[in-house]
């Protein structure tokens, strides 16, 4: 049996619930006794890497971080990896995105996203309810810093995903994440992809990780992972993928940490 060295955790839709946009008063605590342990805690998430800092300001400093759905990642203040759009592609993504109606484009930097609003709403929910470090700029199409995601955000949910899938999923990768949006990055990058490097660099075997998730963004990380889990509201495929289901993340770290959770081939 292969021990636990790491833990990958998507955050919208599994550690974060029912909209949720901060953490459990345990949850650091919980991370925290990982930790010590020897198990590695990594924020995987469509996020940016500030944001995320924000959210675990307790562990900031001693948790990873695989940010913006696979294209950029950090361990201990290091950056470990960074992916990159093709500059034509990506103007072509977020012409199409403001083309189409009720939709608004957010660009993926390292550091901050860059947003031309159609509605300043989106303005204020990606600042005050997303917390994003967000630049407002008069034209999008113009920002100077390398792309990396491009992502469409429709309130209410993204009412055409096919639409994105059929004109240009043979050219980057497109998934749907959390709440309300569609995220696409440079072809063949994901939580995986992102994740695969993390384990290199680490010297971790994937046998030796566990993987957390609800949603499509994570169907590849699962599939990697030695210890796939799916939270009970996850969709019903990345039910089907997984070995083990929790009603929540922390009642998994409870478990881990009591032990009173064993891999599923034990049973």
């Amino acid at each position: 049996m292969s021990k636990l060295r790491l833990i990958a955790c998507d955050l919208d839709g599994t550690l974060l619930l029912n909209g949720a946009q901060s953490l459990r008063g345990d949850t650091c605590d919980l991370i925290r006794e990982l930790l010590n342990r020897g198990i590695l805690f990594f924020a995987a998430s469509g996020r940016q890497y500030t944001n995320l800092q924000r959210l675990f300001w307790p562990v900031r400093d001693q948790i990873g971080y695989l940010c913006e759905n696979g294209c950029v990642s950090f361990y201990q203040g290091r950056q470990l990896h960074r992916e990159r759009m093709d500059r034509e592609l990506g103007r072509k993504l977020i012409q199409a995105i403001q083309q189409t109606e009720g939709a608004e484009a957010l660009v993926s930097g390292v550091m901050e996203c860059y947003i031309q609003p159609k509605d300043m709403q989106f303005y204020h929910h990606m600042k005050d309810v997303v917390k994003n470090d967000v630049t407002l700029v008069t034209d999008i199409l113009a920002t100077e810093e390398e792309y990396m995601k491009i992502s469409v955000y429709e309130k209410g949910g993204i009412r055409d995903e096919a639409y994105w899938q059929e004109r240009f999923s043979s050219r980057c990768t497109v998934v749907t994440g959390g709440n309300d949006w569609l995220d696409m990055m440079p072809l063949h990058v994901n939580k995986a992809s992102a994740l695969s490097q993390i384990l290199t660099q680490l010297h971790i075997a994937p046998e030796e990780c566990m993987a957390i998730g609800d949603n499509d963004n994570d169907r590849e990380m699962l599939k990697l992972s030695g210890f796939p889990v799916a939270v009970r509201s996850a969709k019903e495929e990345i039910q089907a993928l997984a070995k083990h289901e929790t009603d929540t993340v922390e009642e998994l770290f409870q478990a881990i940490l009591s032990g009173g959770w064993r891999p599923a081939e034990e049973y």
